[in-house]
């Protein structure tokens, strides 16, 4: 067995960026850039009023009050184009550009008008209220650095430099075969020595959650012809992730029947609870996760490999799972030779820290459990038993899009 860092090193290093496609702002939410944003203008444009008031001359104000002659207006969107003398004032409006000849804006609030006259009631410093031209971002200069993922405050800021179209990073398509004649559709007729597939669509969840499209091959049946055929699903796929058949049962055919279809194993079994037969390889020149059959076990190993494998085809920073302190509500006992990820519920605050509570069945297989837990409780290789009150380490899952 190797260990999971080792694991998640060797899945990373095999997977190369996916190409990319050109997509409107309108659409750019989420995607990951392919390329460094430069802005296509100045923001502001020019010197610009940050609020409304009168702009003037700073040597004007050396005595409070001043009453000043207002001679005419710079609304938002419009521009007084004289120059500001001496004793002059010039309306000015939230936006509006500062006229030439004034170094200052005196907001309305400490103002008095009368006709044409403007009285200055209180002093103020020179520059202020005034948004330099350029102090945002000015043209030509880099705004976003391929990789970024972009958020809603990113639109606004691409929005703002003028950028209508983005080069982006597709999707990565995420092929899943599910494997086992015990498998059958949610709604099919159950027979009575099958269950309900579910970890179709509990990964196919979590690939869109991390920003890829799951594609569902369907459940292959255990036999050879059922497994090759299915698999010929994944050709067009960036990654083909099969649940179930990668343990060491008679029963368990995908490293049998796939190393005749040219499957290039690079590791198979990880020093982890729940997880262990966790497979990676190559298939003819697509990345191949297999993960296990069990429904926990595969949100762990999604959790830990399949989330940043989406990141790494993505063109952005392969996440690290989100590791944050605890507080145990009860003692428990010590690890064995696995890295151990317990479904586990936080059920208050102590110390300022989540206090958690183990479920008392960590069987691999139990999805109330798993749909019950709020986070992991992350247990290193023979980690000591610890009594009520210890720190621990989690992993929330209750986070929607978990990154470091």
């Amino acid at each position: 067995m190797i260990s999971v860092e080792e694991a998640r090193k060797n899945i990373l290093s095999a997977l190369t960026p996916v190409s990319t496609e050109s997509i409107s702002l309108h659409n750019a939410s989420g995607r990951v850039l392919a390329e460094d944003i430069q802005a296509r203008r100045t923001q502001p444009p020019s010197d610009m009023s940050a609020m409304d008031g009168y702009a003037v001359k700073i040597s004007d104000l050396s005595k409070i009050p001043v009453t000043l002659t207002v001679i005419g207006e710079a609304p938002a969107g419009g521009s007084y184009d004289a120059t500001l003398q001496s004793g002059q004032a010039v309306r000015i409006f939230t936006g509006g550009p500062v006229p030439k000849g004034a170094d200052t804006i005196v907001i309305q609030e400490n103002t008095s008008r009368d006709g044409d006259l403007v009285t200055i009631e209180e002093g103020t410093e020179k520059g202020r209220f005034i948004r330099k031209a350029g102090i945002d971002f000015k043209e030509g200069e880099t705004g976003l650095f391929s990789g970024k993922t972009l958020t809603p405050r990113d639109i606004g800021l691409l929005a703002a430099m003028n950028i209508p179209w983005v080069t982006v990073r597709r999707k990565p398509v995420v092929a899943l075969l599910s494997t086992g004649d015990e498998l059958v559709r949610p709604g099919e007729p159950v027979g009575p020595n099958q269950i309900i597939s579910s970890n179709a669509l509990l990964v196919a969840a979590m690939v869109e959650m991390a920003g890829g499209i799951p594609i569902d091959l369907g459940i292959a049946q255990d036999n050879e012809q059922s497994l090759r055929h299915m698999a010929e699903g994944a050709k067009s796929a960036d990654l083909l992730v099969t649940l179930g058949g990668a343990s060491v049962g008679d029963h368990d055919l995908v490293q049998t029947v796939l190393g005749k279809e040219g499957l290039n194993i690079d590791f198979w079994r990880i020093a982890m609870r729940p997880g262990k037969p966790l497979m990676f390889g190559d298939l003819n020149g697509t990345p191949m996760l297999g993960m296990p059959g069990n429904p926990v076990s595969s949100v762990v190993c999604s959790y830990i490999f399949l989330y940043p494998a989406i990141d790494a085809l993505s063109g952005r920073s392969p996440r690290k799972t989100l590791v944050s302190p605890a507080i145990l509500s009860h003692d428990i006992k010590e690890n064995d030779q696995r890295e151990d990820y317990q479904r586990a519920k936080i059920i208050g605050e102590k110390d300022g820290l989540p206090l958690v509570e183990l479920f008392s069945n960590q069987d691999s297989s139990l999805l109330s459990a798993l749909s019950a837990a709020n986070c992991f409780l992350k247990r290193a290789p023979f980690a000591p038993a610890l009594k009520k009150g210890s720190q621990v380490s989690i992993i929330p899952l209750d986070e929607g899009y978990p990154r470091c």
